[in-house]
């Protein structure tokens, strides 16, 4: 499975081992040392997946991120940083971050993180050129095109994060079954229990404020009371 990797970090002996390691890998990597150039090469070169540090010249890791996601581009990212406070995770996460790696980290680690997200979102792709998923959701007055990745509610375009689309997905495929944060996070993120739950509520509230006719009292995205969540599409 090679794939199209790009590593943005301002530390070049850092970031070629990494692309060694990638190439090593059997996939072709490069280099920004810069958040421009990083962002750049995101645009021109539509890498399939971005390792992202956070402390950046130019610009941060979090304006890269967040200008890669105010382009409409689902590319799986990785940040790779010294920063572990919670409030640092968080933020990366609301930004739509898929994973998040705190310095010094083991080598055999990146490179399955790396791994795990190309073939999650591999897999997407091929069950949507198949077919598999591609179909058109409607509930209330929101329709939703799975293979386009599109949203309208009442006729107008209405702009998912591509965290919480996938959570939508998540959430929908369950035909009215009640999924747990840890679930969740794992199905959407790609993580495990030791992940801030707070993540996956963050991204509840978004679909709520964007896609229900009065958030304070959702009909469609609905909370189990000490489990999790469920989808109703509702009469």
């Amino acid at each position: 499975m090679m794939a199209k990797i790009l590593v943005v970090e301002d530390n070049l002996t850092l970031a070629e081992g990494i692309a060694y390691n990638l190439r090593h890998e059997r996939h072709e990597a490069r280099v920004a040392e810069d958040g421009r150039a990083g962002l750049d090469a995101v645009r021109q070169w539509s890498p399939d997946l971005v390792i992202l540090d956070l402390t950046l010249p130019e610009l941060d890791g979090y304006q890269v991120l967040s200008a890669i996601r105010r382009d409409r581009n689902a590319v799986p990212v990785i940040i790779l940083t010294a920063r572990g406070e919670e409030a640092d995770k968080v933020r990366g996460f609301r930004l739509d971050a898929d994973q998040y790696v705190t310095k010094p980290f083991g080598v055999l680690e990146l490179l399955e993180r790396v791994n795990s997200l190309l073939r999650r979102s591999t897999g997407r792709r091929g069950e949507d050129a198949r077919g598999g998923h591609a179909e058109t959701i409607r509930f209330g007055d929101v329709v939703v095109d799975t293979a386009a990745r599109t949203v309208t509610k009442g006729g107008r375009p209405c702009a998912l994060s591509p965290k919480a689309f996938e959570l939508l997905m998540a959430l929908v495929r369950r035909e009215g079954a009640v999924a747990t944060r840890v679930e969740l996070l794992k199905e959407v993120w790609g993580y495990g229990a030791f992940v801030l739950s707070r993540t996956v509520d963050s991204h509840v509230a978004e679909l709520r404020r964007k896609l229900e006719d009065d958030p304070a009292a959702p009909r469609h995205v609905l909370t189990v009371w000490k489990v999790g969540y469920r989808f109703d599409p509702g009469a």
